[in-house]
């Protein structure tokens, strides 16, 4: 079952131009992440073409990669699905 958003494991790493680019980590999958209204509690913070480094499932197999803010309001705030860093490891 997902832990759901945690606001304290959202940070800035750097604001430049109305852009964000941030990091999370959850042991949420990335399934659950990309849930519309995952981040709800942060609609205030994101905004749409902002960009979220996560680190999911770090309780288990991390795995990486981007999620995209796809939109965000009074509504809530929906990412696009993560686009995988590092998906495979050959060694």
């Amino acid at each position: 079952m997902a832990e759901g958003f945690k606001a304290r494991n959202l940070s800035v790493l750097a604001y430049a131009n109305g852009f964000t680019l941030w990091h999370y980590i959850t042991p949420d999958f990335a399934a659950d992440v990309d849930t519309a209204g995952y981040f709800a509690d942060a609609r205030d913070m994101l905004r749409v073409g902002d960009i979220i480094i996560a680190n999911t499932n770090r309780d288990a197999t991390m795995s990486g990669g981007l999620f995209v803010v796809a939109s965000s309001g009074a509504l809530g705030v929906d990412v696009r699905d993560m686009t995988a860093i590092g998906s495979s490891n050959t060694d």
